[in-house]
This record gives structure tokens, C-alpha cells and sequence, in this order.
């Protein structure tokens, strides 16, 4: 049930700013562009998620989602068909996942100092593909995954990339709590050394993680590129942090052993709903930064808290 405080704490953020912000903010319309501003963070916590749980942290997230923006891009100007073009961005966003996750469990290297040094070989390799610039596409039904609704298509209620966001986020559910794979990943972040001694493929799993994170990182590559309509192999810095703060904020342990998706998703949507409310009130953007830093800072104090408590029992 940890997932009830962000619940919680996401109610009451929005709640405040509907009474002190301007009437737009809780309109159907400022609601339904708050989804799909979180689309692209929601999807990528998705996997940050389960290297959170398994005890790890990904930095390279937010290349692998400008390299997947460019390979798209590139095989939309080569006129593929865009849903191949899509599938290929993913493909090669998961092995750089795969790469992460060889290095390592394989060669036993922490998993910071990892992801650190793939981070700027991935987002080297996009510029270097790129030629160190922007890459123009012609549009497609891509371009739509994250499109505001026109009136013929309100029956859908939200954008296709928030729907895509929501089944993915049923499936990783279901992974975690229904899979062997979910249990292990739970076991390698609650106890490593405890899961490799009961039998469990620790080198595997982490593999498996990192991969799968990739993934999720492509599919968020994917609505970038649908927001943006072209490559852009310098998008996405620094999104790592916002994912990696989505999960700590939804309750994700950075220990490891504890996590949930819906959590990470309403973290997700948390620092939205504060950029959507301080920006409507005409707050500078320091002052936003200021209030998601401070509330990333207490929800990690909130976890080391919970965690000596745990210890102390």
C-alpha cells in the first residue's frame, strides 16, 4: 500500500493549486495537456522502476530517448514505413540497455559509473548520426501519438501516447507482480548476495532490467519524437533526473527491494501538475525548480526515515 502517500500527495497539490491558481488549471483541457506532458517521463519511469527495485539507477535514460528520436527520424527521411521506423529507434535504444546491463553484471562495475559513461557515448552516438543537428521527418500518423484532440476525436478522451503510457503501465505491473522474473527483480534489490545464494540468476535478472528499461526509454524516445516532429540529438538532458525523482517520489526505495508502478506514474504526475500550476500562476521557472528539488530532498529523507525504522524493528 505505498503507493497511497503519493496518492495522496498528488490529490493534495493539485487540489491546492485549483484553489490559489487561475480557473483554467482543472479545466478538461489543462488536465488533458498534464497527461500529455507526462506521457513522455511516464513512460521511461516505467523502466527506471525496475532498476530501482533491483537495486540499480540508470543515467543514460534521456540519451537513449534523443537517439531513438534520431534513428526515427532517420528512417522516416528514408521514407520507412513509420511504424518500422519506430520499432528500429526501439530496438536500438534496447541495446544500449543490454549493453548497461552486460557491463554491469558481467563485469561487476557499478551500475552509476555505467550508466555515467554510457550516457555520453549514446548521446555522442546521436549527435555524431545527427551531424550535430536537428533531423527534419515528414509528418505521420507519429506526429498524432501526442497531439492534442480534435473535436472528432474526443471519444478517445485522452491522446494515444497517454493510452500507450497506461498499457504499459498494466504490463509492467503485471511483470512485477505475477512473473518470476518480478519476483527476482524484487529478491537481487532486497538482498542480493540472499538471492544469488537461493538460487536465483542474479546476472541475468540485471540484464534482463537494464534491458527492458531501454525499452521503455525507446517508447518514450518514440513520443518525443511525436511532440517535437523531428530528430534532436540534444532533447532530453537531464531527464534522468526527473524519471529517477518520479520513482523516489511514487515511493521507490533507492536502496532497492521497494517500488510500485503506479507509484512511479502518480510521481510522474506530481511534478507535472506543480510545473503546470507555478507556470499558469506566472511563477519564474527557478522558483519551479526550487519546489520539485525540495520535494525530491523530502521524499528521499521520507525513505531513509522509513528505512531506519525497518532496521530498527
Amino acid at each position: 500500500m505505498g503507493w497511497l502517500g503519493p496518492v495522496a500527495g498528488l490529490a493534495g497539490v493539485y487540489l491546492l493549486f485549483a484553489l490559489i491558481g487561475p480557473e483554467s488549471f482543472h479545466s478538461a483541457r489543462n488536465v488533458e495537456q498534464i497527461l500529455r506532458q507526462t506521457a513522455i517521463v511516464g513512460v521511461a519511469t516505467l523502466g527506471m522502476t525496475l532498476v530501482i527495485i533491483s537495486g540499480g539507477i540508470d543515467l543514460s535514460v534521456g540519451s537513449v530517448i534523443a537517439l531513438t528520436t534520431v534513428i526515427v527520424a532517420a528512417m522516416l527521411g528514408r521514407d520507412a514505413p513509420p511504424a518500422a521506423a519506430a520499432a528500429v529507434g526501439i530496438v536500438a535504444a534496447s541495446l544500449c540497455g543490454l549493453l548497461n546491463g552486460v557491463l554491469i553484471a558481467r563485469l561487476r562495475v557499478v551500475p552509476f559509473i555505467v550508466t555515467l559513461g554510457t550516457l555520453l557515448v549514446v548521446r555522442g552516438a546521436a549527435k555524431g548520426l545527427a551531424g550535430e543537428q536537428k533531423i527534419d521527418a515528414p509528418l505521420t500518423w507519429l506526429a498524432d501519438l501526442l497531439a492534442a484532440l480534435r473535436p472528432e476525436q474526443k471519444w478517445m478522451l485522452v491522446p494515444a501516447g497517454v493510452w500507450l503510457m497506461l498499457a504499459l503501465a498494466l504490463m509492467v505491473s503485471m511483470l512485477l507482480r505475477r512473473t518470476r522474473l518480478g519476483r527476482h527483480i524484487f529478491a537481487v534489490g532486497s538482498n542480493e548476495q540472499a538471492a544469488h545464494l537461493s538460487g536465483v540468476p542474479v546476472g541475468r535478472v540485471k540484464v534482463a532490467v537494464y534491458t527492458l528499461a531501454a525499452v521503455f526509454a525507446g517508447a518514450a524516445g518514440v513520443l518525443q519524437f511525436s511532440r517535437l516532429t523531428v530528430g534532436d540529438p540534444t532533447v532530453a538532458m537531464g531527464l534522468e533526473l526527473d524519471v529517477i525523482a518520479a520513482v523516489v517520489i511514487g515511493g521507490g526505495s533507492l536502496s532497492g527491494g521497494e517500488g510500485s508502478v503506479l507509484g512511479s506514474i502518480v510521481g510522474a504526475l506530481i511534478m507535472t501538475v506543480i510545473r503546470s500550476g507555478c507556470s499558469q500562476m506566472g511563477l519564474p521557472n527557478w522558483v519551479q525548480e526550487i519546489v520539485t528539488g525540495g520535494i525530491i530532498v523530502l521524499a528521499v529523507a521520507l525513505d531513509r526515515l522509513r528505512q531506519r525504522r525497518l532496521v530498527r524493528a
